[in-house]
């Protein structure tokens, strides 16, 4: 599992169409993330981490970088 479908699915625990809505971009966009490995852009990170805040969620922007050894 790469690492944002972790953050996805572990984290957040959502479905793409609402990860897409947190991050500001298209379900496609998160798609294509998780498939193709494509990263977000920086300005979309921020985005993913500020929601993380939001909801209290305990964050570390390692996250985006590696999936925890049990989930990969």
């Amino acid at each position: 599992m790469n690492a944002i479908k972790h953050i996805r699915k572990n984290i957040f625990k959502v479905t793409q169409a609402e990860f897409s809505e947190i991050a500001g971009v298209t379900q496609a966009s998160v798609s294509r993330w998780e498939k193709h490995g494509v990263p977000p852009s920086l300005e979309e990170m921020k985005a993913i981490r500020e929601a993380a805040r939001e909801r209290r969620i305990k964050w570390n922007d390692r996250f985006f970088f590696e999936a925890p050894e049990a989930v990969r």
